[in-house]
């Protein structure tokens, strides 16, 4: 706490909120080096970085819904159109209490206490103005598989405009019995996975908040957003078994400017994934673990162009993950992935905590070389400090023929979880040291 004395001048007051602010480094809007526009930062001083997130895995439970509007709030409960909440399916109450919420511009309202089951679902839009979804209590996955035609999704929500969605409840995706006949959690069975639904999707979803939530077992993917315009992601909890095939906890794909923030995941795949077409795109005060990690990719599969830009994530932990920060990118693909930053992360017990890995192969037979690959530009790394659960603490293996460039390292120190030591392995890399980091590249 900083001090205070009975009489503060105007100029005192706001030396003393800029010190009170804490060490992170900030992001100002225009900050040149070398006459070239690049990362936006001032130098660090290089202290150990703190992750305390003060609000973490607070949901917000409101008593009734408040949203910014001069008129009274009008809501529709789930209820009031035949939900029963008593393991049948109530999918058709809850389409029939959207499309009033929808038509109204009210709040559709799912009590708390209450489990509701639902079927594969699409609530679509346009909506009137101010249409949110409030869940209070849990909506679980119906777990008979022949309800899924297209195998793709569960819950959908699909062109809304200036949605909420909020309340401090639960989706439960029931997924144990999808993973169980994945062959990556099986291994006695053929290894040609079906499709799996995922969980909640968004899709052409614009000025969308999505806050104060938990999201536990998924068949796949627990939340995604896919071609998307200005959301806001809050207070999230994701929540699936270390060992559960391909759950990721946020998946971001063809959507523009999205700022997660404030939120705990640890799923058995990648804790945030970040794919082709995305674009401004923020991740703040994020713990991860068990988990992949933070990735941007795969990209460039089936020789396929990938364009992902400005990446910013800032204040991480992550604890005991198979990978740290990654970019992954297949052989063959062509675009960029390019002005992406990692910022003030804390590695616990992390096998690979910086990795770029521009030879991935998710396949069974091997993955023949190729000349083309995704282009990968202006990385910087800065004040990421932790332990590596493997001799690797850093791993660039990038494209001979594409080489990463532009890849800036400062303050970067990561050390083994054990005895013994940690090594950097550096292949086609144009990097540029900035400041302090170790280990040191070796070739």
């Amino acid at each position: 706490m900083c001090p205070q004395t009975p009489i503060i001048s105007l100029s005192i007051v706001l030396a003393s909120l800029v010190l009170c602010t804490g060490w992170y480094i900030e992001e100002p809007l225009n900050y040149q080096t070398n006459a070239e526009y690049y990362y936006p930062y001032p130098v660090h001083d290089g202290r150990l970085i703190r992750t305390k997130h003060r609000h973490f895995g607070f949901m917000t439970r409101a008593n009734r819904p408040s949203l910014h509007s001069s008129r009274p709030v009008r809501t529709v409960n789930v209820d009031d159109f035949g939900a029963k909440a008593d393991g049948r399916d109530d999918s058709k109450a809850f389409k029939k209490a959207w499309n009033e919420a929808c038509s109204r511009g009210a709040v559709l309202v799912v009590p708390e206490n209450r489990i509701y089951s639902l079927k594969p679902v699409t609530f679509s839009g346009p909506c009137q103005p101010n249409t949110a979804f409030m869940i209070y209590g849990t909506i679980e996955a119906w777990t008979q598989m022949s309800a899924y035609e297209d195998r793709l999704h569960w819950i959908v929500f699909d062109s809304i405009t200036n949605f909420r969605l909020d309340g401090g409840g639960t989706f439960n995706g029931n997924g144990k019995k999808w993973w169980q006949n994945s062959c990556k959690a099986n291994k006695n069975i053929p290894c040609k996975d079906e499709p799996r639904p995922k969980a909640v999707t968004f899709y052409q979803c614009n000025n969308l908040k999505v806050k104060n939530l938990m999201f536990k077992d998924a068949p796949q993917m627990h939340v995604t957003f896919q071609k998307c315009f200005n959301v806001m992601v809050s207070n999230l909890v994701i929540r699936a078994p270390g060992d559960s095939p391909n759950t990721d906890g946020i998946h971001v794909a063809e959507t523009q400017n999205i700022f997660i923030s404030n939120s705990d995941i640890g799923t058995g795949d990648d804790c945030i994934s970040i794919i082709s077409g995305s674009q401004n795109v923020r991740a703040t005060d994020i713990t991860c673990g068990p988990g992949h990690g933070i990735s941007i990719g795969s990209l460039g599969a089936a020789n396929s162009e990938a364009e992902v830009s400005n990446v910013v994530v800032n204040r991480a932990t992550l604890r005991g993950t198979t990978n740290g920060v990654r970019i992954k990118t297949w052989q063959g693909g062509s675009g960029y992935a390019r002005n992406i930053k990692f910022l003030n992360i804390a590695m616990q017990n992390v096998t690979n905590p910086i990795i770029i890995d521009q030879y991935y192969c998710d396949q069974a037979e091997a993955c023949q070389e190729q000349d083309s690959a995704v282009q990968l530009s202006n990385v910087l790394y800065q004040n990421i400090r932790g332990t590596s659960a493997s001799e690797v603490a850093i791993k660039f293996d990038c494209s001979r023929t594409v080489p990463c460039r532009k890849i800036y390292l400062q303050d970067v120190i990561l050390e083994p979880e054990g005895s013994g030591g940690t090594i950097a392995t550096c292949e086609n890399v144009r990097y540029v040291n900035r400041g302090k980091f170790f280990p040191q590249c070796t070739h």
